[in-house]
């Protein structure tokens, strides 16, 4: 993210123009992340208030056709405003994580350690994570390996799709370069 102030030389009474470049990543990838939160918190908050609604009214199930109609009907409306609830604190949850590991991501990338900047990120979100929810040791541990495994993971990423760009934009230079030594 970097911002630059405009040049005012052409208008002198012009004010200066603060141009502000924000990185893709930095709101597509919690973005996502909070897509993805809403979709799983949607699934668990009402499959979980569904089974609890069910658990509540198992000793007094309705005996009539407008009891059990308003028995679905009651259950649905819990099970729609659990879902939706869910879905908010699992979207920020994870967006919130997401934008953690981005902002680290790009943090390291500006101190000059992009080759080990998605390592970075998934360590220093890991260790976040396990401070923040207080995890015990060995939980901790296994939440630091995991997120190095997806550093590592995102990194190898990173290489492949650099080398694919290579890969296609040395074919368009020699694709061109055969165009124009033929005259077409």
């Amino acid at each position: 993210m970097s911002a630059t102030i405009g040049d005012a030389t052409r208008d002198p009474n012009a004010p200066y123009a603060i141009h502000l470049e924000i990185p893709p990543r930095m709101y597509m990838v919690p973005g996502g992340a909070m897509f993805v939160g809403t979709a799983i918190g949607l699934v668990r908050g009402s499959r979980a208030a569904g089974l609890r609604f069910l658990a509540e009214n198992a000793h007094r199930p309705p005996k009539t056709v407008q009891g059990w109609y308003f028995y679905n009907k009651t259950k649905n409306y819990k099970m729609m405003l659990a879902g939706l609830s869910s879905a908010g604190t699992d979207a920020t949850k994870l967006g919130i994580t997401a934008l953690g590991w981005v902002t680290i991501e790009e943090g390291l990338k500006r101190l000059g350690w992009d080759e080990v900047s998605e390592v970075g990120a998934g360590l220093g979100t890991a260790g976040l994570f396990a401070g923040m929810y207080r995890l015990p040791m060995r939980t901790t541990v296994r939440t630091i390996v995991l997120g190095g495994v997806m550093g590592v993971a995102m990194g190898l990423i990173r290489v492949g799709r650099d080398e694919l760009q290579k890969e296609v934009a040395g074919r368009g230079r020699v694709e061109h370069d055969a165009e124009s030594s033929t005259g077409g």
